[in-house]
């Protein structure tokens, strides 16, 4: 079985596309659904009790942030693998059939990621270099806007490709420092070793630490384009002002490379 676990917040018509997408295209596989939702306001609850009664939902009264709302659902999580997937994806194809078949395919994958697309269906790179402290003040100063070339190391641009698309791999199976977590699939025996999510990492960095973890771990982070996956990008954290995405990006990042030198 795999479980799908989703966090959600205040973005009710996106979520009910996301859901029935998977149920669309999932059919000879054994799954759960799993929503965490972080207190939304726009009738969430109601459409999913209406219209999803099959999936389970846990309901916080206050926004936990995305690594303790995602911690609760893998907490209650039965499947052999966990999926942790954002509420603005979309699947358009069996994704969790094709992805089960890789995982079991493979040893020594512990987070797998597959090939995300923009809503315009335009490859969206998710693959990333772990970050260093000029990535990070790079990006807060927004000086990539200018001069795009200054995060060619981190966004791994000088990956090898099969074509001038970014991320479009030579090989089937591609190891990486990172995945996005829009789409971030887990056997479940490996939160087991390396851990839940980091809590007090509320939003950003907290794919990066647990991808981190998992390679200090001696395991392998790997990037899959054998299925593709729709990701509008960003919808639930559109809702929040510049200034506070940016405090949150700050004190995420201190505390990634805090944890780094081992000092927290």
């Amino acid at each position: 079985m795999i479980s799908v676990v989703i966090v959600s917040w205040n973005v009710r018509d996106l979520l009910k596309k996301c859901l029935e997408s998977i149920f669309r295209y999932s059919k000879n596989i054994d799954f759960e659904i799993i929503v965490v939702d972080n207190a939304s306001s726009d009738q969430t609850i109601e459409m999913i009790k209406q219209d999803f009664s099959q999936v389970k939902v846990i309901t916080n009264n206050k926004n936990l942030g995305f690594a303790k709302a995602n911690n609760q659902g893998i907490r209650q999580a039965r499947g052999e693998y966990i999926l942790l997937l954002n509420p603005d994806t979309e699947f358009i194809e069996d994704s969790l059939g094709k992805v089960m078949e890789r995982m079991r395919g493979c040893e020594g994958v512990s987070v797998l990621g597959c090939r995300l697309l923009n809503t315009d269906g335009t490859l969206q790179p998710s693959v990333r270099r772990f970050p260093r402290v000029r990535d990070v003040l790079i990006i807060l100063f927004k000086l990539h806007k200018l001069f795009p070339s200054l995060l060619d190391h981190y966004l791994a641009h000088d990956l090898k490709l099969t074509s001038s698309r970014p991320h479009v791999l030579t090989t089937p199976l591609q190891k990486v420092d990172q995945i996005m977590g829009a789409f971030f699939l887990v056997p479940s025996s490996v939160f087991k070793k390396v851990g839940l999510l980091d809590e007090k990492y509320f939003i950003w960095f907290e794919e990066v630490d647990f991808c981190r973890r998992v390679g200090q771990n001696g395991l392998k982070v790997i990037y899959w384009p054998g299925t593709s996956v729709v990701h509008h990008g960003a919808q639930s954290f559109a809702q929040q002002m510049t200034w506070r995405k940016q405090w949150w990006f700050f004190k995420s990042s201190v505390r990634f490379f805090l944890k780094r030198q081992g000092r927290r």
